[in-house]
Formats: C-alpha cells, structure tokens, sequence
C-alpha cells in the first residue's frame, strides 16, 4: 500500500516511480480522491462541532425562557443530525475507493532496480557452476521422468492437466528435497521453522498483496477461505497488526508447504511435465526487518537459496530484474534461473524480493524504535529456498545418464535411504 501523505508530498515522484513500470501518472486522480474525501471529513468535523454547540444553546436558551430561539436551535440539530449519517456514508465511500484504487497500484521500484520493459531488460549478475557436457543429447525431465516414476496420466485422470502423481524412488527424491532445502535453511541460515496454515482469510492475501488484483490466480474454498500461493502469505501475515520491539527484529521464518496456484495468466505456458503445476511444494523464505537492514537482509535472504543450488551441484545464474519483470509488491527481486540441459536453457528456480514497506502498511505491521515514542513500519522480504519441483526437474536433467537412470546427488543421499540412483521401471 502507498503513503497518500507521501504522494500529497511529492505526486511527481510517485508518477516517476510509475512510469518506471511503464505505467501512467495516478497522482491527479488519487489526488482528487483524496481531496474530495478530506473536504467531507471537514465537514462532517463542522456539523459535528456545529450539533454540539447548538445542543448547549438549547439549554441556554431555555434558561433565559427564550423558547422560539430554543424551537428554533432544536430544528437545527434534527438537521444536523439528517445531515451527518449521509455525509459518513460519503465519507465511507470516497474512503473504500480511494482505498481500492491505491491497492491496486504496484510497489514503487528501488532507485537500483534496473529499468527496462520486459525479461529481456533484465541484467544478469553472475554465474555459478559449469554445465555439463554430456556425450548423448540430454532429454528433458518430462521424457526420462515416467519411466521413473513421473506419473503425468493418472494425476490427469484424477485431477485434469497441471497435476502430476510421483511414485516410489521418485516420490522419495521429492521429499528428500524439501527437507534437505528445510535442513539448510534452518540449521545454516538461521531461520526459524514454521508449519504455518495453508488456508487463509481475506485480511492475510490482501496483506501480502495478492487481493483484490490477483483473486483469479488463487483457488477459494466453498467457506471463502483462500489456498496459499505461497507460504509468504501465511509467514508474513504472522505479524499482521502487531507492534513489534525493535529487540525482536529482524524476524527469518521458513516453512515448507504445499502452495496452490490457478495459474489463470499462464495459459498455454509449460503445459508440458513437472514445471508449472496447480498444486507444488515450496520452501519458502521470510524476512520482517527494520528498513535500515532491508537492503542488506535481501542480499542475505538470496545467498540462502543460492546455497542450496551450490550444494546440489547445480549450474545457476543470478539475475537482478527490472521495473517492467518484477512482481507487484516488489522494490527490488533477484531471480536465481537454473540450468537445464534438456531444454538448453536457464529456468527460474527462485525469485526473492525485497517490499519495503510495501505489505507492512497493507496489514499495518509496526515496530517500535528503541527510545522513540512514535512507530515505524517494518520491511518485509521473501524468496524461495527453493521451489521444489522446479528443483526435481533440475536434478533430473543434470543428473541423467544415457541409460535413462538418474543418479542422485550427494548431499540427498542421507535422505534416500540408502538410494543413490532412480533406474527406470
């Protein structure tokens, strides 16, 4: 959510942040909104005062036996009091549209996020590992995987398209991944292991900023609770409406869970194996810092995924995206693209961000500097650490071997009890 006093400030710093995203100034018609909405709060303010006054007069001139001007003073306030329920009503109305229009309207960017329209104006970072050379044409993890346990069909008979049903050896590999990534997370990068819920109200999706704007991505149980697109729904909403000591910051939890996604705005995209599913598992990072630590705390938070890359031995590149490629609630976001030699391509594996203040002002999260009387808003920052059927496909390509086996990578084999290769059925 936007500052409106910032954008009264300086409404020509807001529309340079938006057409920064490539989008049209706003700062007139919230501007109006605003003003329109000010000028009834007046005056509601001078009918109230107004009512007030005249109630005292009416004694007053009861006292002095003054009965007309009494009569009169009454009439006044049975006015005053028509007048004000629909001056609230109007007040309750500009309030909910001024609101509704700010909600809409994306994080402004970070002065060090790179302008540019699309992907393609993304600027790479760096590089880590050497992709390997493999003397047979490496597949892709939707050829290899059924033979090992990949199930695309009977999910598909079950439950439609963008489900997959794993088994045996490669079911295990799965798990293996979620808790390896959970492992690291929490006994290397120190954060705090969660089981929070994956069902959620209204307050904590419009919190994170996945309401109202993107209500057609999510799927909505029969009760109007919400399935998480991701535990950063659930993780940072931990701290909705809370005044937090500033002692208590800054605040690393990671959760793995499931995560549900309709996928609505990616029709037509990798519709094909394991990559974009309706329903995944995901290790998911969160941060509540205070705003000085935010830009160090979202290069900390990105070499905690980067890590578990590392560990598995997998080719990755660093990508820092621009103002046109980054999410909503976004400032700043690295990207971490694995390598995947079926598809001779880099494939998005993480993405971790870095809101400001963004979502705090949305679910009013706060924090009280140590010898102020006032409050502050935290930052809060979230990522991937990592995605992880993003991750089996990776393994399962870089891993491969000629013969359709799978060999598994070092670091999960304490997970696999005692398997170290997936052999075709």
């Amino acid at each position: 959510m936007h500052d409106i006093k910032s954008i009264r400030e300086n409404p020509a710093a807001f529309d340079a942040g938006l057409a920064r995203r490539g989008l049209e100034p706003q700062s007139a018609a919230i501007l109006a909104l605003d003003s329109a909405r000010r000028a009834v709060a007046t005056r509601m303010q001078e009918a109230q005062s107004r009512r007030n006054d005249a109630s005292k007069a009416i004694g007053a001139a009861m006292g002095r036996g003054d009965k007309d001007e009494a009569e009169r003073l009454k009439a006044e306030v049975a006015a005053l009091k028509d007048t004000l329920p629909a001056l609230e009503a109007e007040d309750r109305d500009l309030l909910a549209r001024l609101t509704d229009t700010l909600a809409r309207i994306p994080n402004l960017p970070a002065a060090d996020a790179p302008d540019g329209q699309d992907e393609g104006d993304n600027i790479e970072i760096s590089r880590w590992g050497t992709p390997r050379s493999f003397a047979f044409t490496p597949r892709e993890h939707a050829d290899i995987g059924p033979a090992l346990g990949l199930d695309f069909e009977t999910a598909a008979a079950m439950s439609g398209a963008r489900f997959t049903f794993l088994r045996g050896a490669m079911a295990r590999l799965h798990r293996a991944l979620g808790q390896f990534m959970l492992d690291m997370q929490t006994t290397q990068a120190g954060y705090t292991e969660c089981n929070p819920p994956v069902m959620v109200r209204d307050e904590a999706m419009y919190g994170t900023d996945k309401l109202p704007k993107f209500a057609d991505d999510l799927f909505r149980t029969t009760d109007d609770r919400w399935l998480i697109p991701t535990a950063e729904v659930s993780l940072t909403s931990s701290v909705m409406g809370q005044l937090l000591d500033e002692a208590a910051l800054p605040i690393r939890m990671t959760a793995l869970t499931l995560c549900f996604r309709s996928e609505a705005g990616a029709a037509g995209k990798d519709t094909r194996g394991f990559i974009r599913q309706h329903q995944f598992e995901k290790c998911e990072l969160v941060s509540v810092v205070r705003p000085e630590d935010s830009a160090a705390e979202h290069e900390r938070m990105t070499q905690s995924a980067e890590a578990v890359l590392q560990a598995l031995k997998l080719p990755y590149r660093k990508v820092l995206l621009c103002t046109g490629d980054m999410g909503f609630g976004a400032r700043k976001t690295y990207d971490l693209e694995v390598w995947l030699p079926g598809q001779n391509a880099y494939r998005e594996i993480s993405s971790c961000s870095n809101c400001g203040d963004f979502q705090a002002r949305r679910m009013n999260a706060r924090y009280r500097p140590e010898g102020q009387k006032g409050t502050e808003f935290v930052h809060t920052l979230n990522g991937s650490g990592l995605a992880v059927g993003r991750t089996l496909v990776a393994v399962l390509e870089n891993y491969q071997q000629e013969d359709g086996s799978v060999t598994v990578p070092d670091a999960l084999r304490p997970y696999m009890g005692g398997i170290d290769t997936l052999v075709p059925a």
